[in-house]
């Protein structure tokens, strides 16, 4: 199997797995966003596996299958916001790969970048829901941080288990050798 083939068989089996747990939702809010059994750790494997222009790449293809099966749409601009970017930022694991704790740290990465776009859009786009008392930003802030940050803890946990990374440490060297 070509090296090439290899990456985008990995690539898609993450995306699906991302896709399939991201329908398992731990908790939901009424106007959006869900904590999820972990799709937010199959979604940095890519960039973890195979660098930040795969991972990048993979995320951007895991926030268009995101849209076709729940799309919520106001403009062009927040789905490119919501779907695009906020899921193309799970890459950002990609940065760490090779380093110490590289997928605890990517993965909090991932998170910080998935956090600063859905922040973005919940300003711009859906301040109108904010919570009596409080402005748009602050608000999308606190909003986002909710739910980003209840799956971070709960994938945190998972991955700081040995054996569990141990076994990711595995499917990464598959993924990589020739």
């Amino acid at each position: 199997m070509s090296k090439n083939v290899k990456i985008v068989v990995f690539c898609a089996m993450c995306i699906a797995l991302a896709s399939v747990t991201s329908m398992i939702k731990v908790f939901e809010f009424p106007t959006g966003g869900s904590i999820t059994l972990c799709s937010t750790l199959f979604a940095v494997l890519p960039g973890y596996f195979f660098g930040p222009v795969v991972g990048i790449a993979a995320g951007f293809a895991y926030g268009i299958l995101q849209f076709f099966l729940g799309p919520y749409i106001l403009t062009p601009v927040q789905v490119f916001i919501d779907y695009g970017l906020a899921f193309a930022a799970f890459g950002l694991s990609g940065f760490f790969a090779s380093r110490k704790f590289g997928l605890q740290k990517g993965y909090l990465t991932a998170c910080v970048g998935r956090w600063f776009f859905a922040f973005l859009s919940g300003w711009i786009f859906f301040g109108e829901y904010a919570w009596e008392g409080w402005n748009a930003a602050a608000y999308s802030a606190v909003y986002n941080i909710i739910y980003i940050v209840g799956e971070a803890v709960i994938v945190m946990v998972l991955i700081s288990i040995p054996a569990f990374s141990n076994a990711l440490g595995r499917v990464k060297s598959v993924a990589l050798q020739s």
